[in-house]
């Protein structure tokens, strides 16, 4: 199964919950949708061989749950469920954004469309459940987002090579040229 239907499958799961209007699916249905985009962008760069980018993406992972537990351990604010005290910043909210900022850079923004469309729907869904508020989704955003930023960089291409027969007054010769 491609990533992108991975994700899509998320969409229509979270979409599906949410009419119903149950806080508490809601609340389930992130759960499992903040993972989509890690399982996608694993995926990706699993089927591609690009162990450069798996450890790009373990990197990014590992710094966004870093900082957000650090911040959540270090500031304990309420959730707005009364639920617990590490409301601040949403870890579901960081990971998925962490993991569609990773697979937009790493192998380009046709592919984090329907990733980023996972991590908006799992912050909404997150101030929905009132399991945070605005500003704990956005700073997990934030967090997930700058720490695939630092660590993630486009993936390359390869190296191509292009050679021109030249013909001068002077004399005849080759152009070579390599794209890398």
């Amino acid at each position: 199964m491609k990533p992108a239907a991975i994700l899509l499958i998320a969409l229509i799961t979270l979409a599906g919950t949410a009419s119903a209007q149950s806080r508490r699916a809601v609340n389930r249905a992130t759960d499992v949708a903040c993972l989509t985009p890690v399982v996608a962008g694993v995926a990706v760069s699993l089927i591609q061989k690009d162990y450069k980018g798996s450890e790009q993406f373990g990197l990014s992972l590992g710094t966004t749950l870093a900082a957000n537990y650090l911040l959540e351990l270090s500031i304990k604010k309420s959730r707005p469920d009364g639920t617990g005290r590490h409301a601040f910043p949403s870890t579901h909210t960081a990971v998925a954004f962490a993991s569609a900022t990773f697979i937009g850079r790493r192998y380009g923004w046709k592919w984090s469309i329907p990733a980023y469309a996972v991590a908006g729907g799992v912050a909404w869904g997150r101030v929905y459940a009132k399991k945070h508020d605005f500003w704990d989704v956005l700073a997990g955003a934030a967090i997930g987002t700058g720490s695939a930023l630092i660590f993630t960089r486009p993936k390359k291409k390869g190296m191509t090579w292009n050679a021109v027969p030249i013909a001068t007054p002077e004399g005849t010769g080759l152009s070579v040229c390599a794209t890398f």
